[in-house]
Order: structure tokens, then C-alpha cells, then sequence
């Protein structure tokens, strides 16, 4: 049986060996990196695969055992994605960019995670897959490429398909690193500091809504004005990343389309169709990034698929409501809906 809890928790490892992409390219010696949380059944039934969002560690995610994911009934496997510094990624691993041709995309987390679960936990269906935002992603992916393997699934503030808005976010965080002087076409000289603080900028105004920030939000954690809020806060976040694994998280993220995925051509209809799990789409209410008409209309194309919005101000983060007490409720309450003991 494997047994963890949130005291003392630590990473663990997986080696896959050599790992061949869909690009063609392969990771020599590729691991995944993971935190496990509960105990695994007897019957192997209850565990919970986590997938990892942008920039997120497991110690960033782990608060959702007990407020959303009960330990005491599941075996929550807490997954880094390729290209996250933890898990095989461009500041650990021989690999490079995009711009030398290593275009990783959710396929690769979706195979590596399945041998992680069939060979290290023994497991084939998972109870449950839940991921919030770039999570949510490979939730998807994993639902439409192996849907007679996925039991139950919830996808909180993402989408199937990367939307031609969500794309603008996502170039204009590329073009503030790479406008870095210190880039040079295939990687950077020094540490980008200024394609850092315009990153930091970015994300920090499309991750919290403009409810949020007209109430006070960001004071009310305890700055004193939103420059104040993004160097204390949002940067930090990021400095502690290599700057070449944030690139290649944007750019899995770039690539998000399960039709393409699946060979489904731009057919979303048929790829979503696909789908066998109980299914749980949750949208925030302010959320920038993953509006509620773009999970709403997602959602529609998933057979039996339910549709939950999150009243929040915490725009995308609402997801992430790791400091919000009222927001992890609903989550929960999804969850409980979703998977009725």
C-alpha cells in the first residue's frame, strides 16, 4: 500500500527512462516528479490523479487535500508536468525549446502520468482526475485519449482548446521574455530581470479580475498598492523558475487542442465526444483567462457533462482558492455531487 500525509510530505520520483515525444524528439533518462497524500484502497479504487498547473509545485497545490480532495478517502497523486523544473524540463533534463525543435504537448504528460500510475500504484482507471487551469488540460486530454480509463472527471477554470484570446495572453508572456536582452534567439545570456518584471506584470492583471482589484483585494492581503502586490507577490513566483521551463510551459500551453490530439482535424465536437467519465466542468464567475461561455460551450459537447460556475471575485485564481475559505466550499460541494459516497 502507499501511505502519505500532509505532515513531512516529500517529492518522489518515477524514472520513465528514455521518453520519446510526439515531436519526435526524446527525453533521455525522463522522470516525473509527484506527491502522494492518503492511502491507497486494496482494490486500487480510490485513487486521484492531480495534474500541476503553470508554474505550479506540489507544495503550491496541496492545499486542496483536505478542503477539496478528502485524504481519508482518496490516494491523491499530486503530478508535476513536463517542463515544470521538477518534473523532466529544459533546466534538469538534455532538452531544449521550441526554437530547437522540442514542441512538448499534453500528450506526453497524459502517457508518462499513465505509466506512472499503471506501474508505480498499479492502477489503470483512476476514480477521479481533477486539475485546475493547465491541470485541467491534461484532464482533458486524458478524458478524450483514454476515456475507457477515466472514471470521473473535473476540470476547473481551463479548457479543451486553447481560444484565440487566451492565445494574446500567452505571446504577449512570450514576447516579454524573449524582448529580454539578454535572449539570444535560443536562450538567455544572464538571468532576464526586465522580461521578468513584464511577465509578473502581465499575469498579475488577467489572473485576479477587476472585481477584485476594485475591492481592495490585493490591500487586503496586505500591500500596499498593486506595483507593491506584483514585486512582493507575482514576481517572486516567477524568479524562482528557470526562464527557459517557463517558455516551454507556455508553449504546451500554446499547443492545448485535444481535436488535434485525439486526429479529430479542428473537429472539437468529435474529440469532446469522446469522453465516457462523469464529468464536472467548473468556471469562475470573473475568471480572464477561461470564461464561463467557453466552458459553458465546451461542456455542452461532453456527453452528461455538467456545467458549475464559481461565484467569485478571485477571477481565474478562484480555481486556487488556497487563502478563501468560501470558494473551497463550492469546490468541495462539486466534488462531494460528482463523487456521492
Amino acid at each position: 500500500m502507499v501511505e502519505a500525509g500532509p505532515a513531512g510530505v516529500l517529492d518522489q520520483h518515477f524514472a520513465l527512462g528514455p521518453f520519446p515525444l510526439h515531436c519526435g524528439r526524446v527525453i533521455p533518462n525522463a522522470q516525473l516528479t509527484y506527491r502522494v497524500y492518503g492511502q491507497l484502497a486494496a482494490d486500487r479504487s480510490n485513487l486521484v490523479l492531480y495534474p500541476s498547473s503553470y508554474g505550479a509545485w506540489s507544495e503550491d497545490l496541496a492545499w486542496a487535500v483536505g478542503p477539496v480532495l478528502d485524504p481519508k478517502r482518496w490516494c491523491v497523486v499530486l503530478v508535476h508536468q513536463f517542463g515544470n523544473g521538477r518534473s523532466s524540463s529544459p533546466s534538469n533534463a538534455a532538452m531544449g525549446l521550441t526554437e530547437q525543435g522540442w514542441r512538448l504537448d499534453h500528450r506526453d504528460n497524459v502517457e508518462a502520468q499513465r505509466r506512472l500510475l499503471e506501474e508505480r500504484f498499479g492502477v489503470d482507471r483512476p476514480a477521479l482526475i481533477y486539475g485546475w487551469s493547465m491541470g485541467a488540460q491534461q484532464s482533458y486530454h486524458w478524458a478524450v485519449l483514454e476515456p475507457e480509463r477515466v472514471q470521473r472527471l473535473c476540470c476547473v477554470c481551463g479548457t479543451a482548446r486553447t481560444t484565440p484570446h487566451n492565445r494574446l495572453f500567452l505571446l504577449s508572456l512570450r514576447q516579454a521574455l524573449t524582448a529580454d536582452p539578454n535572449w539570444n534567439g535560443s536562450g538567455f545570456d544572464a538571468a532576464p530581470d526586465q522580461g521578468l518584471r513584464t511577465f509578473a506584470l502581465i499575469y498579475a492583471s488577467w489572473a485576479a479580475s477587476q472585481p477584485f482589484y476594485a475591492a481592495g483585494g490585493h490591500t487586503r492581503l496586505g500591500y500596499a498598492s498593486v506595483e507593491d502586490y506584483v514585486e512582493r507577490s507575482w514576481l517572486p513566483a516567477y524568479r524562482r523558475h528557470d526562464p527557459l521551463d517557463l517558455l516551454t510551459m507556455l508553449d504546451v500551453w500554446l499547443a492545448n487542442d485535444v481535436a488535434a490530439a485525439a486526429g479529430c482535424d479542428d473537429d472539437l465536437t468529435a474529440a469532446l465526444g469522446r469522453i465516457q467519465a462523469d464529468t464536472a466542468v467548473i468556471a469562475c464567475r470573473h475568471d480572464l483567462y477561461f470564461t464561463v461561455a467557453d466552458c459553458a460551450t465546451e461542456a455542452s459537447l461532453i456527453p452528461g457533462a455538467r456545467l458549475h460556475v464559481l461565484e467569485s471575485t478571485l477571477g481565474h485564481r478562484a480555481g486556487n482558492p488556497r487563502d478563501s475559505p468560501g470558494e473551497q466550499g463550492q469546490l468541495r460541494q462539486v466534488i462531494d455531487q460528482l463523487c456521492p459516497l
